[in-house]
């Protein structure tokens, strides 16, 4: 059985993107520039953030924290995110999700410019994404990519489960794993809480893939 190191492995990419970064200055380009926007107190989502802020330190990334109160309104965050769209020193930017529960969480993804979406989660990188074209991939799906891509684990011909349908991890990595790709060309199944007959599904799958929340499901259900 081999581990899949994420730890290590996100280790590695970031001094590789340090170097990428390094050569860019060096070439008399600007630096990177991101930003983050965190509306409220969530304890997970600051500390998400918080980490966010200190890898691009790491990778030499300029950063800019946003953090707004609670009790900022709809349209105070779309003023927010339209100063964003436009100023040419930001590349790109992300507001964290959960959201205050009075504001739309679609609508602002929307407000968002597709080019400076570095989460991918407007509905035009995700289109671009489904038709295999270049764009902002999120995170977590791109991020299990690089660890199948890295660790050489085959995809081809093999039968992928995913546990899962959200639309930032369960559908985008079902769509990504049956594409024509280096980590693809997967007969993919998608389970979710409606499945029926889950353990056989993957009893039957070479790969599993669990974007559920729940740790050690597999342990305790099947273990």
């Amino acid at each position: 059985m081999i581990l899949l190191d994420g730890k290590k492995t996100a280790a590695e990419i970031k001094e590789e993107i340090a170097l990428e970064v390094r050569d860019l200055k060096d070439r008399g380009h600007e630096t990177p520039h991101l930003a983050a926007v965190i509306v409220g107190n969530d304890g997970a989502s600051i500390t998400y953030v918080n980490a966010k802020v200190k890898a691009c330190e790491r990778v030499g990334f300029e950063s800019t924290l946003i953090r707004l109160p609670e009790e900022t309104t709809e349209e105070e965050l779309l003023n927010e995110i339209a100063i964003l769209n436009i100023d040419k020193d930001i590349d790109g930017f992300i507001v964290q999700l959960p959201l205050p529960k009075h504001i739309d969480e679609q609508k602002i993804l929307m407000a968002i410019d597709p080019d400076k979406d570095v989460d991918g989660f407007h509905p035009t990188n995700v289109g671009k994404m489904a038709l295999n074209l270049p764009t902002f991939i999120s995170a977590t799906p791109f991020g299990i990519l690089e660890l199948l891509d890295r660790y050489n684990v085959e995809t081809s011909g093999k039968h992928v489960v995913v546990l899962g349908r959200s639309h930032i991890v369960g559908s985008p990595m079902s769509i990504l794993l049956s594409q024509k790709r280096k980590v693809g060309n997967a007969t993919v199944t998608m389970c979710h809480s409606r499945t029926k007959n889950l353990k056989e599904f993957t009893l039957q799958a070479d790969i599993i893939i669990a974007a559920i929340g729940i740790p050690e499901f597999f342990k305790s259900r099947y273990g």
